[in-house]
């Protein structure tokens, strides 16, 4: 009977096993179907590789490579998955505070948020309507809101008609919702003139809709009986 020796097993996986390749950006970001995700520092510049798992993505570093050991490195210098996080969506960035340790921080370890600075007269006759204007700002941007401008100075139109603190509250009911289209502030203003509550508001996201349902069209083309 002739013996037949199988080849070893490689120690590490082939690098298709790993995902996608990718470069950890100078903000110590991979980016992944259009969104950013973070890395521990002292990664910017590597090969990094990305897959989806499940609800998570999982980023995967040859650590042999780096010139210097980061602290958080632990154990041999190989493949190693350095983060994993949940996916998300095109504008929504999965950062964790971890990976940042000498990054601007609250108190209670949130992230410090941005503070808008007025560029000229009109931005600054918007952000002049109140603490929701500067979060709708914000979110808006942070969205890749388009025409950013133009609503801005509609809504500074509108608090001329009817008072800045109530386009304010509406501007943060807004940034909250995630709605940035032409309309939704006047929406929004219109809904709470006419004593719609607050935590009725709507959050926007890809499982709402409000395409009408096809029922309507179950019997079409059957005779009656």
């Amino acid at each position: 009977m002739r013996l037949v020796l199988l080849h070893p097993l490689p120690a590490a996986p082939h690098t298709l096993a790993l995902g996608g390749s990718r470069q950890v950006l100078r903000d110590q970001t991979v980016r992944f179907g259009s969104v950013r995700y973070s890395t521990p520092p002292g990664l910017v510049g590597q090969e990094a590789w990305v897959r989806a798992d499940g609800e998570e993505l999982v980023i995967v570093v040859d650590l042999s490579r780096l010139a210097h050991r980061p602290e958080w490195m632990q154990g041999p210098a190989g493949l190693t998955e350095v983060a994993r996080h949940p996916l998300s969506l095109p504008g929504r960035p999965v950062i964790d505070l971890a990976h940042y340790p000498n990054h601007p921080q609250e108190m209670d370890g949130s992230p410090r948020q941005p503070k808008p600075k007025p560029a000229n007269d009109a931005e600054a006759a918007f952000l002049a309507l109140g603490p929701g204007a500067k979060s709708w700002l914000i979110e808006a941007g942070a969205a890749g809101t388009t025409r950013i401008r133009v609503k801005m100075a509609a809504a500074v139109e509108l608090a001329a008609l009817i008072g800045a603190a109530e386009v304010d509250l509406g501007l943060g009911l807004a940034a909250t919702a995630g709605r940035f289209a032409e309309d939704d502030l006047m929406s929004i203003v219109q809904h709470r003139r006419n004593g719609t509550r607050t935590a009725d508001l709507v959050v926007a996201d890809e499982s709402h809709s409000v395409q009408p349902g096809t029922s309507a069209w179950a019997d079409f083309g059957r005779r009656p009986s």
